[in-house]
C-alpha cells in the first residue's frame, strides 16, 4: 500500500505546539499522575494524650481477643458472607496481620477527640511527639504516623499552629530529620484560602526548623459542604489540591461533620448516605491525574455489647469497607480496635477474590500473549494498582505475583503508575 505524504507544513505543526504549550505546562504541573507513594487501607486516631508506643500493639491484641471471644476468625469469615476457601487464603494472614502490623496509619489527635484543654495542650504536643519519636527509634512505629492539629476557623486557628510547631520542634529534637511516615492532618477546610494559608505555614515552619523546602506536606479533612459546593458555584475542592503547591497529599471525607452541616439526623448519618455519595464523588473527580489519595470516613457504630450487636456492627463495617472498595476508596477511618478485623478481613478478601484473573490478564498484557481480553493500557495500569494494593497491605505475597503474574514487586510498583513507559515495561518482565 502506498503512504501519501502528509499535507500539512511543518508550520502549522509548530504553531500547534507553540498554542498548547502552556496548556502543556499546566497538565504537567497539575496532573502529574501517581507517584509510586503506598496508601494505608485505613487511619486510626486516637486523642493525643492517650498514645504510648505500645499503643497499636494494644490495639491489635484487643482485636484478636474480641475475635476469639465471639468464635474465633473462621467464624468471623462466616458471618461476613466468606466462602471456605476464601476463608482459608484470609484467615490466617489478618491473625498474623493483627499480630505484626494492626495499625498502618495512626494519628494522635488534637481536635474534636482531644477538645479544648487550654495552655495544657503545649505540654501535650510535646510528650506526643517524645513518645513518637522514641517509638520510631525502636521501629515499633506504624508505617504511618502523625498528628491531626485544630483547624484554621478563627477561635482555633493559633492554637492549631502552635501544637503543628510544637510537636515538629520536639519530634526534631529526637530525631534526624523528618521521619518519611509523618502525616499532617488538615481539618475542617472550607475555602481555598486556608489551603493557601497553610502552604504558608508550612514555608514558614521549615524556616524556622531548618528543613528542606517543600518537605513539610499535609492531607485534607472534607468535613464542610462549603468545600464541596462554593459560593460561586464552583468545586473549592479541586482548586484547593492545586493551590497547595505540591504539598497536598490526599483527601478525607469527614463522615460526621459533613452530615451534620447538612442536618442530616444522627440516625441516618453514614458514609453509605446520598449525601455522602455525592461529596466523596465531587472528591474523586478533584484528585483525577493529580497523585492525590483518597480517603473514606468512618462509623460510629462500634463492635460493643451482646453477641448480636458485636456482630451486627461487624458486618454493618464490613458491608461499608467493601462499597468503598468497589468504589475505588481504598482507606478509611476506624475507631476502635474492633474494626480492625473486619477492616483487614474485607481488604485481603477484596484483592484475594480477584487476585489470579488480574494477574492472568495482566501477565498476558505484559507478555503480549493472545487471550479473550483485549486490554487497553489504561486498564493494564488499573489491574497492576489492583495487585500492587493487594501486595501492600499483605494481602497478596510477593512469590504470588512471581507465580502468577510474572512481574516483581518493583516491576508491578512501575506499571501501576499512569506515566510509565509501557514497552519498556514489557521488555523488562
Amino acid at each position: 500500500m502506498t503512504v501519501p505524504h502528509p499535507r500539512l507544513a511543518e508550520e502549522v505543526l509548530a504553531e500547534t505546539d507553540a498554542a498548547l504549550a502552556e496548556t502543556d505546562t499546566f497538565l504537567e504541573r497539575a496532573y502529574p499522575g501517581e507517584d509510586g507513594r503506598r496508601q494505608p487501607v485505613h487511619t486510626v486516631y486516637v486523642p493525643a494524650d492517650r498514645y504510648t508506643p505500645g499503643l497499636p500493639r494494644q490495639w491489635g491484641d484487643a482485636a484478636l481477643a474480641l475475635v476469639e471471644e465471639h468464635g474465633g476468625m473462621p467464624s468471623l469469615c462466616a458471618h461476613l458472607g466468606l466462602d471456605p476457601g476464601l476463608t482459608a487464603q484470609v484467615a490466617d494472614r489478618v491473625t498474623a496481620k493483627l499480630h505484626n502490623d494492626p495499625i498502618e496509619d495512626l494519628r494522635l489527635d488534637f481536635e474534636d477527640g482531644y477538645g479544648d484543654r487550654g495552655q495544657g495542650e503545649d505540654g501535650d504536643a510535646v510528650q506526643a511527639a517524645t513518645l513518637l519519636a522514641h517509638a520510631v527509634d525502636a521501629g515499633d512505629s506504624p508505617a504511618f504516623f502523625g498528628i491531626r492539629f485544630k483547624c484554621f476557623e478563627a477561635p482555633t486557628r493559633r492554637r492549631g499552629i502552635r501544637t503543628l510547631d510544637l510537636f515538629l520542634a520536639a519530634l526534631l529534637e529526637r530525631l534526624d530529620g523528618l521521619p518519611p511516615g509523618l502525616v499532617l492532618t488538615f481539618p475542617k477546610v472550607s475555602t481555598v484560602s486556608q489551603v493557601e494559608a497553610m502552604v504558608d505555614v508550612c514555608r514558614a515552619l521549615e524556616g524556622a526548623h531548618q528543613l528542606p523546602a517543600g518537605s513539610l506536606r499535609f492531607e485534607i479533612q472534607v468535613e464542610t459542604p462549603q468545600l464541596i459546593l462554593g459560593a460561586d458555584g464552583r468545586a473549592p475542592v479541586a482548586a484547593s489540591i492545586h493551590a497547595g503547591d505540591g504539598r497536598v497529599t490526599s483527601l478525607h471525607y469527614g463522615t460526621y461533620d459533613y452530615s451534620a452541616s447538612l442536618q442530616i439526623a444522627a440516625e441516618y448519618q453514614s458514609a453509605d448516605h446520598p449525601a455522602a455519595d455525592h461529596a466523596k464523588q465531587v472528591m474523586q473527580l478533584a484528585v483525577a491525574g493529580t497523585g492525590v489519595h483518597l480517603a473514606d470516613g468512618s462509623t460510629n457504630v462500634l463492635p460493643l455489647g451482646d453477641p448480636d450487636q458485636v456482630l451486627a456492627s461487624w458486618r454493618l463495617h464490613a458491608d461499608l469497607v467493601r462499597r468503598a472498595l468497589q468504589r475505588g476508596f481504598y482507606q478509611g477511618w476506624d475507631m476502635h480496635p474492633g474494626h480492625l478485623p473486619t477492616r483487614f478481613l474485607t481488604n485481603f478478601a477484596f484483592y484475594r477474590e480477584g487476585f489470579s484473573r488480574a494477574a492472568r490478564r495482566l501477565a498476558d498484557y505484559v507478555s503480549n500473549t493472545g487471550s479473550g481480553i483485549l486490554d487497553e493500557p489504561a486498564t493494564a495500569r488499573a489491574l497492576a494498582r489492583y495487585l500492587y494494593r493487594g501486595y501492600a497491605c499483605g494481602a497478596v505475597e510477593e512469590s504470588e505475583l512471581s507465580d502468577v503474574a510474572r512481574l516483581d514487586a518493583t516491576t508491578l510498583a512501575a506499571l501501576a503508575r499512569p506515566h510509565s513507559d509501557t514497552e519498556t515495561l514489557r521488555s523488562t518482565s
